[in-house]
């Protein structure tokens, strides 16, 4: 998705609720959509946000990430070091993938298979909930970490 086509769904959803996509709103989106895969913190989307509109401050930022998140504009990802991440929403009608977690070096990966369906299909016909949202994720070595253990006298990870 283009950026223009982006921030014109996201001005659409703002507006839908009562808010306006702000100057300041609008460069946290981009800030986030320059990130690519990269999953920013509260702080980074500031540093990014600060070099495209010098201006902004930390506040409006935070204050922006929280309506964003609000409105599912945007995610807000734990993945318990105590430091919130954020990335874009794809879009309702796209799977929201899952994470794999590197616990020695943070490395955070997008695994984009839905893994859930079968499942979800059992919880509604079981219950009748409908899911409309999942989060998955998944901690463990990457590649280079697991090379890095692996060759340590301390032995390896299984």
């Amino acid at each position: 998705m283009k950026t223009n086509s982006i921030l014109r769904q996201i001005r659409e959803q703002l507006e839908a609720s009562g808010h306006r996509l702000t100057p300041q709103r609008e460069t946290v989106v981009k800030a986030l959509l320059q990130s690519g895969k990269r999953h920013l913190s509260a702080e980074n989307v500031f540093m990014e946000s600060k070099r495209l509109l010098p201006d902004i401050g930390l506040a409006t930022v935070y204050r922006s990430l929280e309506l964003l998140e609000s409105l599912n504009v945007v995610y807000k990802l734990e993945y318990g070091d105590g430091q919130s991440r954020y990335e874009l929403n794809p879009g309702s009608d796209e799977h929201y993938h899952h994470h794999l977690i590197c616990l020695e070096c943070g490395a955070i990966t997008e695994f984009n298979h839905d893994l859930l369906e079968e499942i979800e299909g059992k919880i509604r016909a079981e219950t009748q909930f409908v899911v409309t949202d999942h989060c998955l994720r998944f901690f463990g070595y990457c590649k280079k970490c697991r090379a890095s253990i692996d060759k340590s006298p301390e032995g390896s990870v299984t």
